[in-house]
């Protein structure tokens, strides 16, 4: 594996430049200034390139919600398999977790998990924030969209 910075709560996120700093905004740029021309001239043209003006953004958008919903039903089965290997007598209690505990506790190394799994079914963390916030030893996850 070539080297990789390693990730910690603060390192996790990723950004392609050209997605999240030039296709999208620009994108949601040009959806607001063709409802602007709308606003100021409002003919059949200008209703016409505002429709596909917000299409276009509404697609980009979309496109990127799919792929992250598809995502997290990959890292929903494969977490789901890691904890039932690594807890087999407690499935029922992994059958508890919601999506977004299975999306967070991808970042766990196999010690932590039992223990934020109780944490988390105690109810004191539900959201993925907290629960990647309380992750001590980091296992990195260089595979996302």
């Amino acid at each position: 594996m070539p080297n990789r910075p390693s990730q910690t709560f603060a390192t996790h996120a990723r950004y392609l430049p050209g997605w999240h700093f030039f296709a999208f905004p620009v994108l949601g740029i040009n959806a607001i200034v063709a409802l602007v021309v709308l606003v100021r001239s409002p003919t059949l043209a200008t209703a016409w390139a505002a429709v596909v003006a917000i299409a276009l953004a509404l697609a980009i958008f979309f496109s990127r919600y799919m792929v992250l919903v598809v995502q997290d039903r990959v890292i929903r089965l494969e977490e789901t398999l890691r904890l039932e290997r690594l807890l087999p007598e407690r499935r029922a209690e992994i059958a508890r977790l919601s999506r977004n505990h299975l999306v967070a506790l991808r970042f766990a190394c196999d010690d932590e998990v039992p223990s934020l799994m109780d944490r988390i079914l105690a109810g004191e963390m539900s959201s993925r924030k907290e629960i990647k916030r309380a992750v001590k030893t980091w296992r990195p996850d260089y595979h996302r969209a």
